[in-house]
Formats: C-alpha cells, structure tokens, sequence
C-alpha cells in the first residue's frame, strides 16, 4: 500500500510504498476515505507533541473517516503514534469509531472531528458545565476555536464572548453563534466584556492568557465566584507567568483539557453527539479536500492556523 511517511522528523512526509499494517488484537483494517491534517498531526511529524514516542518512520494521522470490513463509513480514531490515518489502510479499534449518518459528508466529518472534541470533551468531561453558563474563548479565530463558540452555545451556553487575532474572522464569529467578539491585543477589552463570564476555553495560553488572567480576575464584580479555566492549546507559548495573587484571591481553578486528561473511554462516548452535531451543521468547520499523493505540497504550503481545516483524500 501507499502512505504518507515520515522519515525525517521537521521534513514534510512523502507519498511512497509501505508495509500494509498488522492489526492488533480487536482491531480491523479499515479503507482510509478522509483524514484531518490538524496541527496535533504536525506536532507528531515533527517529533513535538508531548506522547510523541519519538519513533521513526511514522505515518502520520490521529483520525479519519474509513470504510470498515462491513462496509459501513465510520469515523474514527488512531490508537498509535506511528501508524496513523494518512495512508491507504490503517488498523484501527472499532470501539474507537462511530457510523456517519445517512448523507454526512466524509470530508467534513474529518475536517471537523479533532477540532470539535477539544471544547466538546472539555465542557463535558473537564468541568461541570451548566446551562446557561456563560464562556470566553481565546484563540477564537482557528479552527478549534471557531468550533468552541459553536460547541459551547450547542451545549447550553447563554452567551459567548469569543477573542483572537485575525479580525476577518472574529467578526464572522457573530454569524456562529458569538455574543461579543474583541480583539486578543485589547486586553483590557476581553476583561470588560467576559467580567462574569463562568468559564474560558483557552487555545493560546503564553504571555496573551496570563495577561487577560489578571486583568479578568481584577474585573469580576464577585472575586469569589467560581471561574474555570480550561487550558486546551498553546499558541502563544507553552509557558505563562501567573501570579499566585491570581489563584489566592479569587475563585480562579485552571484545569488542562486533551489527551491524557481524560481516559479513551470518555472521549470515545462523545463521538456520537460530537459527529452529528457537524453532520446536521450545528457545527460547521471549514475544509478543504486534497489527494493524498499531495501531501508533500499540501504540507509545506498548508499552514493549519486559520479556521480552515485541510483534508487529505483516497
């Protein structure tokens, strides 16, 4: 079979001739149809993700949408780090897998699945989330972040104030279900809007998050009220200077939302309500459809930062 290889970690991936792969105990070989190239794909080519095992040749990949020996359509995910989704054939657990609705788009699913679940799972599995909470997304203006305005408003929240850098987008975020968007430089800004918000859904993280940590903390009109940070990505830097005045004097808890908080089986009972709520347009994600014989361009040509979500193809 073909797949896309790793060979080299910090150097795109060629489509070339590899081993078909060997199924586990309960797994399948499943078709590959579609698989997301998020940037949780790139930080595993390139060696940086914090499960990478650091092994090489990989194929890349966390997820997709296949054809199961059934003959169903499924997505689903990759228990692997080095025999991902980006190839002709994959091994994969159909416990880790969900049908695809009657008339859902394969490409869409793909696109949509990796980005969704991080706000999804971390609402509900992270936090008690309530309805009627009321939330502030930073880093709003990606893919996963444009998702967590749709995913938060789909599970109950009564308002949204979403933040980021690329102005285009953040003020298409009112069409997707944003209350108030305010530019991610305009720290004092986010802090007035979102002063009572109940919870953050972070993807920045670095210097931005810590400098809207205090200057919201500061602006809430009841310090004591209970503020769940959800730190989820780490554009802006993977560190951040957080006074513990911030932590001592208010009722801040920050939390980590991704894999290795939350056990495979949680993730696995939210696939359902999370691949209907793309199938149906609850919640849309941008995409764009690519061969997989592509890769190597679509690697170095493709940077995985704005809302857009590349999918590679059979």
């Amino acid at each position: 079979m073909h797949a896309a290889v790793v060979i080299t970690f910090g150097h795109a991936p060629t489509w070339q001739e590899f081993a078909e792969p060997t199924p586990a105990d309960g797994e399948v070989v499943v078709e590959v149809v579609a698989a997301g190239l998020h940037p949780r794909v790139r930080s595993q080519a390139d060696g940086s993700h914090y499960t990478s095992e650091g092994a090489l040749p990989l194929i890349p990949g966390v997820d997709g949408v296949g054809r199961f020996p059934d003959g169903s359509l499924r997505y689903f995910a990759v228990g692997s780090d080095t025999r991902g989704s980006m190839a002709e054939r994959v091994a994969v657990d159909p416990r880790a897998s969900v049908a695809l609705p009657d008339g859902a788009d394969p490409v869409a699913i793909a696109a949509g699945a990796n980005p969704v679940m991080s706000s999804w799972v971390a609402l509900r599995r992270r936090i008690t989330f309530e309805s009627g909470s009321r939330v502030l997304v930073l880093g709003a203006t990606g893919a996963s972040g444009t998702a967590a305005v749709q995913v938060a408003k789909h599970l109950g929240a009564s308002r949204v104030v979403a933040s980021g850098r690329d102005a285009g987008r953040l003020a298409a975020l009112r069409g997707l279900g944003a209350d108030v968007v305010v530019p991610l430089d305009d720290v004092e800004g986010v802090a007035a809007a979102a002063a009572d918000v109940d919870v953050v859904i972070d993807y920045v993280w670095g210097q931005p998050a810590a400098d809207v940590m205090r200057a919201l903390v500061t602006a809430r009109s009841d310090r004591g009220r209970r503020l769940d940070w959800v730190a989820i990505g780490s554009t802006a830097g993977q560190e951040a200077r957080i006074p513990s005045a911030a932590l001592r004097a208010s009722g801040l808890t920050i939390v980590g939302s991704g894999q290795g908080s939350v056990g495979r089986a949680a993730f696995v009972a939210e696939l359902p309500g999370i691949v209907a709520a793309i199938a149906d347009g609850t919640v849309r994600i941008e995409a764009t459809g690519m061969r997989f014989a592509e890769v190597e361009s679509v690697w170095a040509g493709q940077g995985g930062t704005g809302a857009g979500r590349v999918v590679l193809q059979a």
